[in-house]
């Protein structure tokens, strides 16, 4: 990705949204069909029911792993631009601010930054907003 924009700056990792979390919907499906069709009949009834419960299981851990993996990174986000505002300003970001406010504002130039931290503060523009307001953006392309 030469230059990241509004635009442009998802990122979808293939293997992970394009095949585990397919194969693994389609597993669960299979599954519920194999419970289903297991139903009245006492010698597959519980080995149906134990594979269910196992990619049930299996989802969620994959779910899961995603979410924690992503609030790790809203976490180190949210301290790079605290440091990143203090340098600029001699002062911490507005506590106003959310997490999800903070992620959006890391694609904001040093030029904008400061004056985008205040609006957002004092409006509660959405993350989307500040992408959308950011006229020179600055790339992340570390986040997963």
């Amino acid at each position: 990705m030469e230059n990241q924009s509004y635009a442009n700056h998802v990122k979808l990792v293939t293997p992970y949204h394009k095949v585990l979390f397919p194969v693994l919907l389609l597993t669960l499906g299979g599954a519920s069909v194999n419970l289903y069709q297991s139903i009245g009949d006492h010698e597959r009834i519980y080995s149906a029911s134990l594979i269910l419960v196992m990619v049930v299981a299996l989802v969620a851990t994959a779910l899961f792993a995603r979410i924690f993996a992503l609030k790790a990174q809203d976490r180190a986000i949210r301290v790079e631009e605290n440091l990143r505002h203090y340098v600029m300003t001699g002062k911490l970001l507005d506590p106003r601010l959310t997490t999800r406010q903070i992620v959006g504002l890391r694609f904001a130039s040093d030029g904008e930054f400061v004056e985008l931290a205040k609006k957002a503060a004092e409006q509660g523009t959405s993350e989307k907003d500040i992408k959308q307001a950011i006229k020179n953006w600055k790339a992340d392309l570390y986040r997963v």
